[in-house]
């Protein structure tokens, strides 16, 4: 079974330090602070990267499902929101907006199969604490 890796530094203390983040294959490498996680300010953080990887596993999910039930997508596009709630310490919610194009399916069915994704996306089971919201468009 495959190993992914990733490794992050923090210097200082939690206001006033920083960081860097990187995945183990060299495609990603950012700075964060406090100010980048809780503040808005430019750069990156734990809960994008959280986001992305969890948009990818989804739109692959997705895809993965309409294939199975006899569906070829064109594309599948997903974006993620992750909500942490900085008192709590916690992500509370993560919504996924997903916009699939796939020809000869009817609404009714891209949203049971967009469910049962949600469901079995590996991402999704990781996070299986967090509230996952989906809203998912068919776009033919």
């Amino acid at each position: 079974m495959p190993t992914k890796r990733a490794e992050a530094v923090w210097n200082g203390n939690l206001k006033s330090g920083n960081g860097t983040m990187k995945v183990g294959s060299g495609s990603y490498e950012g700075a964060y602070s406090f100010a980048t996680r809780f503040e808005d300010k430019s750069g990156s953080n734990p809960e994008e990267l959280i986001g992305a990887a969890h948009a990818g596993c989804f739109s692959m999910a997705l895809s993965n499902e309409l294939d199975k039930a006899g569906f070829t997508p064109n594309s599948v596009q997903t974006n993620a929101e992750v909500t942490i709630n900085p008192g709590a310490g916690a992500i509370t919610t993560i919504k996924l907006t997903s916009k699939g194009n796939v020809p000869n399916i009817d609404n009714d069915k891209f949203q049971e199969i967009a469910e049962a994704a949600k469901k079995g996306c590996p991402v999704s089971k990781a996070l299986s604490g967090v509230t996952i919201e989906l809203d998912a468009t068919l776009e033919n």
